[in-house]
Parts: structure tokens; sequence; C-alpha cells
């Protein structure tokens, strides 16, 4: 008597992704190995040029050092990593950025005492961010190589610092200090790809599991539903059979936000940091608003023979002071630029705010002009990169470099992000329980949100 038994189907196979981030985990040390290389590259190009002369008329992007690491810093490095965040997530974060790979180092030797609770404060993105954005344009942090030291060296080392203090071999200021961590976990938000935990493979895993994940930035692995915090290094990759590298529908992770998931700070930091602030901090050097206004305010003190004001023996480090290169503010200039960054954050910061209210108001729905705010994220990064790319274009165009139709690429990328926001307040809407006409006027009111964050750019690039 004979028999046959049906063989067992193959094994599917993971897709690519997942199986990418299974690579990532396998490979921890190749990636280790890039950290140290990005850390020497870094740490050559921000603290040799400051030592160096200031470049002279007829250097050039090629063979002076300075003017290379300036390119390198803001023209390609801090523009693509921000569109790096809107399209593979924190990557940049767990992969490359030398001053998270810093801290984590120091604080394994460090001395691991737990974190305490005013680091955990949730306003720190927001304050850092603003401080550091506004400073850095009072000591013209992208033009001058001493003033890069000082912001991006000087970050480092604190980031060393906290590092060598709290924590056991994790990120603690990148999780709650770091500048642009929050800024970066927004837009994180809008990535097609993400570490995806599936809770019921988690639960169904054997109680002991070989290894308990790494997390260096402090996330909740078993509860992460957002790709906001993860640094996407790939260490939870196959973990109890529950954690993979996944893709998604770009920005779902916004369009089925709940209220109950939103963060305060965090719209703070997106409404009147990424957007207000950012917008007058690229804004007040081609603003002849700006002129008009300082020269209104130095004829008021001339007439009143207050001179103070105009005193320039001022520290580089305080205020931008390089006679050397005809570069220097006064006291004036300094108060102004304040003023000026700090009215723009007020206005557009409060015209969005006002709308997203009266959008909140017509669903009549806790909390839901902090969830609206959240589809202004395509907004906010498509902004910032559109202002950090313009010393690129700028760098550029002193090599002889001209990009074609540069006007049609800024309107293009200003309307598709638009678009993009104005989508994912409609997705969030749509999921709303009041009336049509009621959503209806809450997309209108949502509308005009938009426009305190693109008639901005649209004055400075086609209007000045």
């Amino acid at each position: 008597m004979s028999g046959s038994t049906a063989s067992a189907p193959a094994p599917r196979r993971p897709p690519v992704l997942a199986r990418l981030g299974e690579a990532m985990r396998r490979h921890r040390g190749s990636i280790v190995g890039l950290q140290w290389a990005v850390l020497a590259v870094y740490l050559f190009l921000v603290v040799t040029p400051a030592f160096l002369p200031l470049p002279d008329s007829g250097a050039r992007l090629w063979d002076d050092l300075t003017l290379f690491a300036q390119f390198v810093f803001w023209g390609l490095w801090w523009p693509f990593v921000l569109l790096s965040m809107m399209l593979m997530g924190r990557v940049w974060c767990g992969v490359l950025c030398p001053e998270g790979f810093l801290a984590e180092q120091a604080s394994r030797v460090g001395l691991g005492r737990p974190v305490p609770r005013w680091i955990k404060w949730g306003g720190w993105p927001f304050v850092a961010f603003v401080l550091t954005t506004v400073y850095g344009q009072l000591v013209s942090v992208y033009e001058y190589a001493q003033a890069a030291l000082l912001v991006l060296g000087g970050s480092t080392v604190a980031a060393v610092a906290v590092g060598l203090v709290y924590g056991r071999g994790k990120r603690v200021w990148c999780r709650h200090l770091c500048p642009v961590s929050g800024v970066f976990g927004l837009l994180a938000r809008l990535a097609p790809m993400h570490f995806r935990t599936d809770r019921a493979a988690w639960e169904a895993a054997p109680a002991r599991t070989a290894g308990a994940v790494d997390c260096a930035p402090l996330v909740d692995i078993r509860r992460m539903e957002s790709a906001s915090d993860c640094h996407m290094c790939g260490r939870c990759a196959g973990h109890r059979g529950a954690v993979n590298l996944a893709a998604r529908l770009p920005g779902s992770e916004v369009a089925r936000l709940r209220g109950a998931e939103v963060q305060p700070w965090e719209v703070r930091l997106l409404v009147f940091g990424v957007i207000g602030t950012a917008i007058g901090a690229f804004q007040w050097s081609a603003s002849p608003w700006f002129v008009r206004a300082k020269l209104a305010v130095a004829e008021w003190l001339i007439e009143r023979e207050a001179f103070a004001l105009f005193d320039s023996d001022i520290p580089w480090w305080l205020l931008t002071h390089y006679p050397e290169a005809s570069d220097v503010f006064t006291w004036l200039d300094g108060l102004m630029i304040l003023a000026y960054i700090g009215a723009a954050a007020l206005l557009i910061g409060g015209w969005i705010s006002l709308w997203l209210r009266v959008a909140g108001f017509a669903l009549g729905e806790a909390r839901a002009h902090l969830r609206l705010a959240y589809a202004l994220i395509p907004l906010g990064g498509v902004g910032v990169f559109l202002g950090l790319s313009a010393l690129t274009v700028t760098l550029l165009a002193a090599e002889g470099v001209v990009i074609p139709a540069l006007p049609l690429w800024r309107g293009g990328l200003l309307a598709l992000a638009t678009a993009a926001s104005l989508v994912l307040a409609a997705l969030q809407l749509r999921r709303a329980p009041p009336s049509a006409a009621r959503r209806g006027a809450a997309f209108a009111a949502f509308a005009v949100a938009t426009a305190g964050a693109v008639l901005p750019w649209v004055t400075m690039f086609y209007l000045w």
C-alpha cells in the first residue's frame, strides 16, 4: 500500500523593507563604523575652518576649506537632512548623526544617573529650537565658521555632557533636549516607511525572548505606533517576530491621528517655531520692511541724540563682528533682528492659531484644532527646506552655477506642500462626527490658516 503526503508550502518571504530592517540589525557593526567615519568628517569640517583666516574675495568653493564646509553644512547637510525626514523617517538620527552617536557613546561610560523630571519637560524641543534659531541669526551662523563651531560644536558638547551624566547607553539628549529633535519628530510622521510593531504578534511570542532591544532613544517599542521618536536604527527589527520595517501611505499617521495623541508643545513647535520663527529668521535679511523699520528707529534715536545702540564694539559670539569682512552688527541691528523674528513668529503663528481655533469651533470637538495643526507639517517642512536651500542657491551662484527654472521649482514645492496639507486636513475631517456643513466650514477655516505659512514665502521669493 502506498500513500503520498502533500508537501508543506514554502514559508513566505518577508517583504523587501522587512529584510532591509533585519539586515540593519545584523550589520550593526558596519553602521557603527559608518558613524565613526561621519563623526571624523563632521569634527574636521566644523572645527578646522574656525581657525583659518576668512576667505578672500577670490576664494572658491572647491579651493577654500571654509567655503566648502559652509556649503556642506548649510547648503547640503541641513536642507537634505530635513527632506530625508519626510521621505525616510529619522534614518539620519539612527544611522548617521554624529551628535547622537557621541551622546550615546558618552552615556555608556558616564555616571548613568536616572533622567530627572525637569529634563523630561515637553517644552524643551520648542525652547531649544527657537533659541538656537534666533541666536544663529545674531551671530550669522550660516556665514562664518567661528559661529558655526559655536552653535554646532556647543550643541555637541552639551550632548556629550548630558550623556556623561544621564542614561546608560541611551540618547537622553536626543530624546528630550536636542534643538532639532522635535522638528525631526514632526517631519517623520509624514514618512512612507517606518518600523511597525504588531501588538498581537508581540503578545503571542514566548514570554522569554532572548535579548532585550537596546533602544537608544528610549522608545516603548511594544506600544510604538508613531514614527516620531523612532531613530530607524534597525536594532529592534524582527524582535519577538513583531517589529518590522514596513511601507505606509505618506502622511497616513497624520491622517489617522486621534485627539488623545496630540501634544500641545509639539503643535506650538510647529506653528510658532517651524513656521513662524523660521520664516522670520530666513526673511529678515531680505526684507525691505526690516530696512525701513531700522532706518525709522535709527532716525528717531539720532533726533534724540541717543547713540548707545549704534555701538558695534561687541564680541563676535554675542553679535556678528567681523570688521575684516566689513560685517559688523550694532546693538540696534541685534534688537531689530530680535524684533523682526519675534513679530513674524507672533503674527504668523497667531494667524494660524486663530483659524485653527475657528476650525475647531466649527467641529465642536475638543482638541480638534490641535489635531488639525498636524496637517500643516508638509508646509512647515517644505518651508524650512526652501529657506535653507536659498543659501544653497546663493553659494552655487557664487560659483557660476545657476539652477534653471528656480522660481518654478520653488512654486511647485510650495503648491505641493499646500496640497498635501489640505489633503491631510480633509482626511482628518472625513472622520469627524459633525455634519458635512460643519466639516466644510472647518476645512475652509483650515485653508485660511494655511495662508499664514504660504504667503510669507511667496512674498520673499516673488515680490521682494
